[in-house]
C-alpha cells in the first residue's frame, strides 16, 4: 500500500495554485448561458415583423438548424485542436512514465495506457501524481502485473502545476528528466507545458476519455483547457512566466520534503 511521508498539508484549504476542479459547478452556466443568449437574441429578432416573416419560412428553420449544427462542429474542432499539434510519441525509451490522476472517472483509462507502456519496456518506473489518486491507482497497477518496485508517486498535488512541481522535486532528485506523460487529450497541452517548465524532457502519450462521459462534461473540459491555456499565455506575456513563483513558505517546505523523499528512493 502506498504510504508517502511527503504531504502533511491540510487538504480542506484552498490549494496553493488555483484548483479549478472546485469550480466544476460553473459548467452549467458557462455552457448554458451562451445558448440562452442565442435563444433570446432570436426572440428579439422575431419581434420584428420582417425577421418574423423570414424565420417563419422553411429557409429560416434551416438557418436555425445550421447555426445549431455549426456550434456542434465548432466544439468538435476545438476538441481536436487540443491534440492536433502535440509532439508525436517516437517510441523511444525514457526514464519514467508519469501518470496524472484527474479523479476516478478520468483516471481509469490512463491506468491501461500506462501499464501497456511499461510492459512495452518504455520505462522502468510508473510514477502517479495527484492527491487521492496515487493511493487509489497504484494497487490497480499491481493488479495488472506491475511490480511494487516499479511503482511510486506523490500524493500532495492538487492542481496540474503542482503535479509538475512535486513530480520534478522527487524524480529530478534521482536524475530522472526524460518522461512519458500520460493524461487525457484535452488536458495534455497544459500538462506538457507545465512539466517542460519544470525541466523535464516530455513525450506526451494521451489516454482516451471514458466512453460514458457526457456531452456537457466533455464540452466543459474543452472550454476549461482553452481558458487555462489563454490565461497562462497572458501571464507569460506580462509576467514572463506561465506558472506562479514558489513564494509560499508552506509550498517551499513541501518541495524540500519532496526532494528529500526523492533522494531516498532508488528505482530499477
Amino acid at each position: 500500500m502506498f504510504d508517502s511521508p511527503l504531504c502533511d498539508r491540510q487538504f480542506t484549504q484552498f490549494p496553493l495554485f488555483s484548483n479549478w476542479g472546485q469550480f466544476d459547478w460553473l459548467k452549467i452556466p458557462l455552457l448554458v448561458v451562451p445558448l440562452l443568449l442565442v435563444f433570446f437574441g432570436v426572440r428579439l429578432l422575431l419581434r420584428r415583423s420582417c425577421w418574423k416573416r423570414q424565420f417563419s419560412k422553411p429557409r429560416g428553420i434551416l438557418l436555425l438548424s445550421a447555426v445549431t449544427a455549426t456550434l456542434l462542429v465548432l466544439l468538435a474542432v476545438a476538441d481536436k485542436g487540443l491534440v492536433l499539434f502535440l509532439p508525436v510519441d517516437s517510441g523511444t525509451a525514457v526514464q519514467a512514465i508519469v501518470v496524472l490522476g484527474r479523479g476516478t472517472e478520468l483516471g481509469i483509462p490512463r491506468i491501461d495506457v500506462a501499464a501497456e507502456l511499461w510492459k512495452a519496456k518504455r520505462a522502468p518506473l510508473i510514477f502517479v501524481s495527484g492527491t487521492g489518486d496515487t493511493a487509489r491507482m497504484l494497487p490497480l497497477f499491481e493488479k495488472k502485473g506491475i511490480p511494487v518496485r516499479s511503482l511510486d508517486g506523490e500524493d500532495c498535488s492538487l492542481t496540474t502545476p503542482e503535479n509538475a512541481l512535486f513530480s520534478a522535486a522527487i524524480l529530478q532528485a534521482q536524475g530522472i528528466r526524460r518522461i512519458l506523460l500520460v493524461t487525457d487529450g484535452p488536458h495534455m497541452w497544459r500538462s506538457l507545458l507545465d512539466f517542460r517548465d519544470r525541466g523535464f524532457t516530455v513525450i506526451p502519450h494521451t489516454s482516451p476519455l471514458p466512453n460514458n462521459i457526457s456531452f456537457m462534461d466533455k464540452a466543459f473540459l474543452t472550454f476549461r483547457e482553452y481558458l487555462f491555456l489563454i490565461t497562462s499565455g497572458i501571464r507569460e506575456l506580462f509576467q514572463g512566466q506561465r506558472i506562479p513563483n514558489l513564494n509560499n513558505p508552506e509550498l517551499v517546505n513541501l518541495v524540500q520534503k519532496a526532494e528529500q523523499y526523492g533522494q531516498q528512493r532508488r528505482f530499477p
